[in-house]
């Protein structure tokens, strides 16, 4: 494995030839890197904390994807591919009734949810509530509003702002 910067890794993405851990002879490759990041690589170098070489080297093409918070309208079919996910992997179907699905979405869509870990997020939230749901069935009297209610903590501390979304979308009942 050669590490990010090094020179291995510098000669591998440039002549995409790289010499194989515990081997003997370089190895040639014809590959596309394709590198994601979180970070504004731009910001990272002019502050001296990504080196100017890997940069050129990887900055063939730029694209910026928004964040889950900015594409609201991507939750609704990724929270039924979550569910279809969590049913292949687990091999147990799992569901919303109605009144959950839509205080879920209703949460979920709006400006409450940050979203900071993306898709992540997303995907531990069904997981998480598929889990714990009894004969997978998630619904608004206890899942759901515990549920809220984790998020409701996890992003405070995130967002470093004291939030009340639980008592909004469930209204004086919290």
């Amino acid at each position: 494995m050669i590490g990010i910067g090094s020179p291995g890794s510098l000669r591998a993405i440039e002549d995409k030839r790289f010499l194989p851990v515990g081997a003997d002879k370089e190895v040639a490759s014809d590959f596309q890197l394709i590198a994601g990041t979180n970070r504004d690589l731009g910001e990272a170098l002019a502050a001296g904390v990504f080196r100017d070489d890997l940069y050129a080297r990887l900055n063939l093409w730029t694209f910026r994807l928004p964040g889950l918070a900015d594409r609201r309208e991507d939750i609704v079919p990724n929270l039924d591919y979550e569910l279809d996910r969590f049913a292949e992997r687990e091999g147990q179907q799992a569901s919303f009734n109605k009144e959950a699905r839509q205080r879920y979405l209703t949460f979920a869509t709006s400006g409450e949810a940050s979203w900071p870990g993306n898709f992540r997020n997303l995907a531990a939230s069904i997981t998480r509530m598929a889990t714990l749901s009894p004969k997978g069935r998630i619904d608004v009297a206890d899942r759901l509003r515990k549920h809220l209610a984790r998020f409701d903590l996890e992003w405070s501390v995130v967002n470093g702002v004291k939030r009340t979304t639980l008592m909004r979308h469930e209204g004086a009942r919290a």
